[in-house]
């Protein structure tokens, strides 16, 4: 005990004796011994090479934290059944069973992959490998396409991005490069690399990459078949070099290593002319008496695009390697009237729920009679936008009630904004701007 007390007693001279020469009251080196030496509060010292240490210890703490998160979130992580997947996408989108069904089943199939590959007790090989399955959705603009993609990446909570094909080009043009979704994707998970490896790529227009002609193009086509070209590795998976921010590449961009092997690929377009390929193709007679193609009886130009198969998608402009790449096709019937009238008001994130809820914030009820919504529908139908057509009608005929309702004084809290047939058109009238159309062709042949 004597002795212990004995060396106490003499660390702390040699610690004092320290403090007074200027060290390190960690390291105890000298301020000669350091190239830089640091003085904090009641003359304590600490020197540079002991605030890397510390640093770099706190930094592998960082990783094994976040390293532990993503293996609680691998645990928790659940993948609905197709049917519960489904019965949320319902809730969401109106119609489209089909694309909803195939959806659901390719979604639940790929996590399921995705789940077994990071189980570590199923890592025994008994042979059987399960490949990724991307998808590709073919249908009209404003029929729900994204909509439905936005919807499934919500429902699992994973990252989720938007690349529009028609602003890629090849690697070194003016434009995107193909590998800059995933830097968007990166950037989606927080810089999460495992949390973006598993996350979906929603790629729109992508039938505008197509190839102008039916043989391979002479010249560079930095826009189509060459995006077509740099977007295999992607889709079939594989490890990638990207940027960890978007902007111009220089010799300082900091880069990571993304591996797309889990990464579900939902491609999309609305394959303008693609009807006119299938119905030459079913309608090829070969000749001689043959009897007419009973499956093929009732097809018309509303449920065409059913009939559709990978060959199609090839004439239509697409190489054979990204469609076979794209294994499931599936595709979005066009929106009748009876649809658009429902998309209005029943899904959770309507647009007149949208509506309710801007003017419930003024303390202003909105009433729409039931006349209205046709009207919309009409209306929407002529601008053939599909959905998107509904959202630019109704903001027109709501903007001017909008602009003066929440200024109007008065006592009364609780206000009401009534919109009948009448209103409707006269609010719509003024955007379209009919009353200003007879004075301008009077000044157009005055002008003659």
């Amino acid at each position: 005990m004597k002795n212990l007390i004995n060396e106490r007693n003499i660390k702390i001279k040699m610690a004092n004796k320290n403090k007074n020469l200027g060290t390190c009251n960690f390291c105890g080196r000298s301020s000669n011994e350091v190239n830089a030496l640091f003085n904090g509060l009641n003359d304590a010292y600490i020197c540079d090479a002991c605030v890397k240490y510390a640093n770099s210890i706190l930094e592998q703490n960082n990783i094994s934290s976040m390293d532990k998160e993503v293996k609680q979130k691998d645990k928790s992580f659940i993948v609905p059944t197709p049917h519960e997947i489904k019965q949320y996408l319902d809730e969401y989108v109106i119609g489209q069973d089909m694309a909803k069904t195939r959806l659901s089943v390719a979604v639940y199939n790929h996590y399921k992959r995705v789940i077994k590959a990071s189980n570590k007790k199923s890592k025994k090989s008994d042979g059987v490998t399960i490949e990724k399955s991307n998808i590709l959705m073919i249908g009209d603009t404003g029929v729900g396409k994204t909509e439905l993609v936005r919807s499934i990446a919500k429902l699992l909570n994973v990252p989720f991005v938007i690349a529009d094909a028609t602003s890629l080009t090849q690697a070194g043009y003016v434009g995107e490069d193909v590998e800059s979704m995933l830097t968007k994707l990166l950037m989606a998970a927080d810089g999460n690399i495992k949390e973006a490896e598993r996350g979906i790529i929603f790629l729109d227009e992508i039938d505008k990459l197509a190839r102008k002609g039916k043989n391979p193009s002479i010249t560079r086509d930095v826009s189509g078949e060459g995006v077509q070209q740099g977007l295999l590795k992607l889709l079939e998976g594989a490890d990638v070099s990207v940027q960890k921010k978007l902007g111009r590449r220089n010799p300082t961009d900091e880069y990571v290593t993304i591996n797309t092997n889990n990464i579900l690929f939902i491609c999309s377009g609305a394959f303008d002319g693609l009807r006119g390929i299938i119905e030459s193709r079913m309608n090829k007679r070969e000749i001689g008496f043959i009897r007419p193609d009973e499956d093929t009886a009732d097809v018309t130009e509303e449920n065409m695009l059913q009939y559709v198969n990978a060959e199609d998608i090839k004439q239509y402009g697409l190489i054979s390697e990204i469609v076979g790449r794209l294994p499931i096709i599936t595709y979005l019937d066009p929106l009748t009237d009876d649809m658009l009238c429902r998309i209005l008001t029943e899904p959770k994130n309507s647009i007149i729920k949208q509506y309710e809820k801007l003017f419930k914030l003024d303390d202003i009820t909105l009433k729409i009679d039931d006349d209205v919504y046709p009207y919309i529908v009409e209306k929407a139908q002529e601008n053939k936008l599909g959905a998107r057509a509904l959202r630019g009608i109704v903001e027109n005929i709501m903007t001017y009630a909008m602009f003066d309702m929440p200024s109007k004084k008065g006592k009364k809290k609780n206000k009401e904004l009534h919109i009948t047939k009448e209103f409707a058109m006269n609010e719509l009238c003024k955007f379209h701007m009919e009353k200003y159309r007879k004075p301008l062709l009077e000044m157009c042949v005055a002008s003659n």
